[in-house]
């Protein structure tokens, strides 16, 4: 029997029915309809499903939708505003750091993440912060190149 869900998603209150054992990916997906945030292994392998849960990366695949109650969540469509892109999914754009796209979303979100909690990473911070996602098409240089780019125009932005 589906329960009452309360959530803020990408800055919205959101209040819906879910059935008790539903992961919060199939509540975005399938009660919301954001299917940006893709569903990938299923498992927590492979990041395609990341979004922010209380400003932290999570893949919502192993979060139980009621378990994130009263909980602020950003998927890959609320990072976009008025004046544009955010500067990763720009970057993303700029750099080349796409293939296919499936995987992009929990990428850039995974990105977000780090660099809201770390905004001058290395390398290999990077490397440390996208090792939950999975990407078939590219050899992964492209996309650290796009997250230190937008790191650094994060940087010059806030100056």
């Amino acid at each position: 029997m589906k329960t009452s869900l309360k959530l803020t998603v990408n800055d919205e209150a959101r209040e819906f029915l879910v059935e008790p054992y539903s992961s919060l990916l199939d509540a975005l997906r399938d009660e919301l309809h954001l299917t940006g945030t893709k569903k990938g292994c299923d498992e927590g392998d492979c990041g395609a499903c990341t979004v922010l849960l209380d400003g932290k990366p999570v893949p919502s695949c192993l979060v139980l939708a009621h378990g994130a109650h009263d909980g602020q969540v950003t998927t890959i469509e609320g990072l976009a505003g008025p004046e544009g892109l955010h500067p990763v999914q720009q970057a993303f754009v700029t750099y080349g750091g796409l293939q296919c796209g499936f995987c992009t979303p929990g990428l850039v979100m995974s990105a977000v993440g780090m660099l809201q909690q770390n905004p001058k990473p290395t390398e290999d911070d990077v490397k440390y912060a996208i090792g939950g996602n999975l990407c078939r098409c590219t050899g992964y240089t492209k996309v650290i190149e796009s997250i230190m780019a937008a790191a650094q125009e994060l940087r010059n932005a806030n100056r």
